[in-house]
């Protein structure tokens, strides 16, 4: 009787969390559409969306300028604020589910800064591979995150057998420094213009992005989505260690290969579209694992749904926080990821001193 009734309990629980994080994600989304300089009001943003979506014809007394802001600035600024956002949150769970450890993410392993010059290299020497048009730019980005984790990965594999978490946060500080050499090297080499569209890409924002750049996030994100929704299972099961996934049936192998192809996918394809945006992935999903429990059926989209909407209220608070000016969303979320990265280092190793 008592488990059945904490059962139910827990099922109230997980329902309301799911309720209060797609609330959360529509009214940052409102906030995002409603707040800045021109003040548009609710009904008209409504119909804006709903006759470019569906061409209701309700605009006849709408000025275009109107139309323009919300749809062709606000929106694709919002959505892909919640992409991103949700794409490294979901990345970060992932990887904190693999590792088994709340202080990996996609930022400190190592995974945003090799996406960072994948993408660098892309925009500095213009390059174009024929057959992917526009979506050179993501794809060789992931790419780049893939290679630096491998790296990574190669070089806790030398240093020593096990996957320590402070073996592979080591590790992953020496590939990002390295990495962020070569980036400052092709960075020397540029001219004006191309340094400061660079260094200004790498701070991270969703400023002056459209909808072509919400197009070339979104495969990846749905791919890169559906991967690791479908393997909650395995993370589930490796959360016992290895050995123990290997007994219950679980093929171990197979299932982290796919699950760092989704968060590869996911972090690279971010990258490319906002550049380097940090913590996300490290504070939210811990978050959503101390209030949901470690069960990754719910982690994933509960990291996805926050994540997003926690983006979408960093940039809204980056660019309205020294109006006119604006700050690098990436500059918001380290304020407040440094922190808690730090608050989370100590009591790891506060917690294997008392152990």
């Amino acid at each position: 009787m008592r488990n059945s009734s904490t059962r139910k309990f827990s099922n109230r629980k997980i329902i309301w969390l799911y309720v209060f994080s797609g609330g959360f994600v529509l009214g940052t989304a409102l906030l995002g559409l409603l707040v800045s300089s021109v003040s548009v009001p609710i009904p008209t943003i409504f119909h804006i969306i709903l006759n470019n979506s569906i061409n209701i014809g309700w605009l006849e007394d709408i000025p275009a300028n109107v139309e323009s802001i919300i749809w062709n600035i606000r929106l694709p600024r919002v959505l892909l604020a919640f992409f991103v956002g949700a794409s490294l949150a979901l990345a970060g769970a992932a990887f904190q589910g693999l590792l088994r450890n709340p202080l990996a993410d996609p930022y400190t392993i190592g995974v945003s800064s090799g996406a960072a010059l994948g993408a660098v290299i892309v925009l500095f020497f213009q390059i174009s591979i024929v057959g992917l048009g526009g979506y050179t730019l993501p794809v060789l980005s992931i790419i780049g995150g893939f290679i630096a984790l491998l790296i990574v990965f190669g070089l806790v594999r030398l240093s020593s057998r096990s996957l320590a978490i402070e073996t592979i946060i080591l590790a992953g500080i020496i590939v990002s420094a390295f990495i962020s050499s070569i980036i400052s090297l092709i960075i020397a080499l540029g001219d004006r213009d191309s340094m400061i569209q660079i260094i200004y890409w790498l701070y991270g924002s969703v400023r002056m992005r459209g909808w072509s750049h919400v197009q070339l996030l979104i495969p990846f994100m749905i791919t890169g989505t559906l991967i690791l929704l479908m393997h909650y299972r395995e993370l589930n099961a490796l959360a016992l260690g290895e050995e123990a996934a290997e007994q219950i049936g679980v093929n171990v192998n197979r299932g982290k290969i796919l699950i760092l192809i989704g968060a590869s996918l996911l972090t690279g394809s971010a990258v490319a579209v906002s550049g380097s945006i940090g913590f996300v992935g490290l504070v939210i999903p811990h978050l959503v694992r101390l209030i949901s429990g470690p069960n990754h059926r719910h982690v994933l989209p509960l990291s996805l749904l926050t994540g997003g909407a926690f983006l979408i209220l960093a940039d809204l608070v980056a660019r309205t926080i020294i109006a006119p000016k604006e700050l690098p969303i990436g500059v918001i979320t380290a304020l407040i990821g440094a922190p808690v990265f730090a608050f989370l280092l100590m009591k790891e190793r506060i917690g294997k001193g008392a152990k």
